[in-house]
C-alpha cells in the first residue's frame, strides 16, 4: 500500500449523477482532504453503448457544484492517466497477456446457449450458478476447431481455490469460499474489459490506496481480489459504505423522488446542505451536531464512524437542513441564487438592494430556492386578496375600520415609511383606538399581504414603501 492516500471517484458515463454516487464521491473527497490525500476522478466508459460525452460533461458539472475538486483526472491531467477507461484498451490487453501467459487466465469458447444449460442445469439441482470451468484444459485442436466454426472467445479468470480475504474499514473482516464464485470472464468478446478487470487495472496501476465505495459492492470484490493476487499486486484498503434506502427501506430509486444531483440543483437545494445531508448518510459527528461545514466535515472525518447499517433518505430531513443553510446564506449571495427563479415566474424585478431586502423577508419559511416563487409573490403584484374566508372575516371586524382609519391619518404625517416608523404607527394607532393585539395587528397584515402568516410585518411594510401601503389599506376602507 502506498504511504499517501489516493482515493477515487470513477462514474460511468451514462445519465446523471446518481445521489448515492454523489455520496461516494464526497466519501471518498473528504477522506482525501483529511488525509492531505489525493482525489482522483476516473471515468469508466467502457459501456460504449451507453456511455456518452454529454452524461460526461453533466457528472463534471454537477461534481462542481458540489464543490467536489480533483487533484487527478478529466482536464486537469496528472501523472497516472489517461483518466478514462477507453483510452487504456491497451494497458488492459497487456495485463490480459500476462495473466493469459501466466495460466491465472484462459480462452472461454463456450456459446450463450451452452452457458444458458448450464444455468438451466444449476438451478434444477439446487446448486450455485457459476461457469462450470470447462473450457479450462482446451487443447489447441479444440481451440482451432472453435474458431473454425466462428466462435470469438472471451477470457476468463481462474478463481482460486482458496478463501480469499480482506478487512474492511467498515465491515471488519470479509471471507469468501472458493464455492462462492467461478470462473469469470475478466474480456468479452469484443475485446472490451469487464469492471472488475479493469477496475483492478486502473486502481493498481493509479497507485490507489483506498478503495471507497458502497457495499453493493461488496460481492464484486473477491473477484478483484484474484486478479490483484494473481498479477501479484499489494491490495488497497477497501471501506464499503452503507446502502442508501427510500423511507420503505427499499433501494433509492425514482419514485421515492429525485434522484439526481441536477435534480435537486434545480428545486434549488443549496450544495453545502447536499453535501452535510448526503455525509451523514451513514456517518456521523462524534459531537452529535447534524449541521457541519464542509470544514468541520473534513477535520473529523473518521471510518469508525461510519455505520454498517443502510441509511435512510429523509426527504423532510433535508429540506429542514436546507431551509437552515438559506436563512445562513448571505443576502447578497441569496439573491443572486434566487435571481433565476424569480425570472422563471416572469415578476418585474427591482433593483438589487430592495431585492435583497424581499428575499431576505421571506428566507425564514423556505426550504428550497424555488420557494421562493411562492413566497415573494405577493411583493410582485398588486392584486392583494384574503387567502380564506377567515382572513376575510377580520376586514370586516368594526375594530378593524377604526384601525385602518388610525393608521391612513398617521401615514399622512410622514413622509418615509420604513420598518421603525411602522413600528411607531402601529404604537401610535393602538393608543389612538384602544385596539390591542392581534385585533390591531392582523388586519394590517391581511389588508397589506393577504396572509393571516409570513414575512415579518415591518420588513415588508418598508419594502412597499408608503403609497403602496396607503393605497391597499384605503382599499379595505368600508365607506
Amino acid at each position: 500500500m502506498t504511504e499517501q492516500v489516493r482515493v477515487r471517484f470513477a462514474p460511468s458515463p451514462t445519465g446523471h449523477l446518481h445521489i448515492g454516487n454523489a455520496r461516494t464521491a464526497i466519501m471518498n473527497w473528504i477522506f482525501a482532504r483529511h488525509s492531505n490525500g489525493v482525489f482522483v476522478l476516473r471515468v469508466e466508459d467502457t459501456d460504449m453503448e451507453r456511455s456518452s460525452e454529454a452524461s460526461e460533461k453533466s457528472i463534471l458539472q454537477d461534481l462542481r457544484w458540489l464543490g467536489l475538486d480533483w487533484d487527478e483526472g478529466p482536464e486537469v491531467g496528472g501523472e497516472y492517466g489517461p483518466y478514462r477507461q477507453s483510452e487504456r484498451l491497451d494497458l488492459y490487453k497487456k495485463y490480459t497477456e500476462q495473466l493469459l501467459k501466466s495460466g491465472h487466465a484462459y480462452h472461454c469458447y463456450c456459446t450463450p446457449e451452452e452457458l444458458d444449460a448450464e444455468k438451466k442445469q444449476a438451478l434444477a439441482a439446487g446448486a450455485p450458478v457459476m461457469y462450470s470451468g470447462r473450457c479450462r484444459t482446451l487443447t489447441q485442436e479444440q481451440k482451432q476447431r472453435f474458431e473454425a466454426e466462428g466462435r470469438t472467445p472471451v477470457v476468463r479468470m481462474k478463481y482460486p481455490e482458496q478463501p480469499l480475504s480482506f478487512t474492511d474499514l467498515v465491515k471488519g473482516e470479509l471471507s469468501f469460499p472458493p464455492e462462492s464464485n467461478g470462473d469469470f470472464v475478466i474480456v468479452r468478446a469484443d475485446g472490451v474489459p469487464t469492471y472488475n478487470f479493469a477496475v483492478v487495472i486502473d486502481d493498481g496501476l493509479m497507485r490507489i490506496s483506498h478503495v471507497v465505495r458502497g457495499d453493493d459492492h461488496v460481492s464484486n470484490t473477491p473477484r478483484q481480489l484474484a486478479v490483484y493476487h494473481a498479477l501479484g499486486w499489494n491490495l488497497p484498503a477497501f471501506a464499503h459504505i452503507p446502502m442508501i434506502l427510500g423511507p420503505d427501506r427499499t433501494r433509492l430509486s425514482k419514485r421515492h423522488g429525485a434522484t439526481s444531483v441536477d435534480m435537486y440543483a434545480q428545486q434549488g437545494y443549496l450544495p453545502e446542505a447536499l453535501i452535510n445531508f448526503l455525509s451523514l448518510l451513514g456517518w456521523s459527528s462524534e459531537s452529535g451536531d447534524e449541521i457541519l461545514s464542509v470544514q468541520r466535515l473534513i477535520e473529523e472525518f473518521d471510518f469508525s464512524r461510519v455505520s454498517k447499517s443502510p441509511a435512510i433518505f429523509d426527504v423532510e430531513k433535508l429540506n429542514w437542513m436546507n431551509g437552515v443553510y438559506i436563512r445562513e446564506t448571505d443576502p447578497a449571495r441569496l439573491a443572486e441564487l434566487c435571481l433565476p427563479y424569480l425570472k422563471k415566474a416572469g415578476y418585474k424585478l427591482p433593483e438589487q438592494p430592495v431585492l435583497e431586502k424581499i428575499v431576505a423577508a421571506v428566507a425564514k419559511s423556505m426550504e428550497r430556492l424555488e420557494d421562493v416563487i411562492a413566497r415573494a409573490e405577493l411583493f410582485f403584484t398588486d392584486d392583494i386578496q384574503p387567502e380564506n374566508e377567515e382572513a376575510a372575516r377580520f376586514l370586516n371586524k368594526e375594530t378593524t375600520q377604526k384601525v385602518f382609519w388610525s393608521f391612513l391619518r398617521q401615514l399622512d404625517r410622514i413622509e418615509v415609511l420604513n420598518a421603525d416608523t411602522f413600528r411607531k404607527i402601529m404604537k401610535t394607532v393602538g393608543q389612538e383606538t384602544g385596539v390591542i393585539g392581534k385585533d390591531l395587528w392582523m388586519p394590517v397584515r391581511i389588508a397589506l399581504t393577504g396572509q393571516a402568516h409570513g414575512p415579518e410585518l415591518p420588513a415588508v411594510v418598508e419594502i412597499f414603501g408608503k403609497q403602496r401601503c396607503y393605497r391597499l389599506i384605503k382599499s379595505r376602507i368600508i365607506e
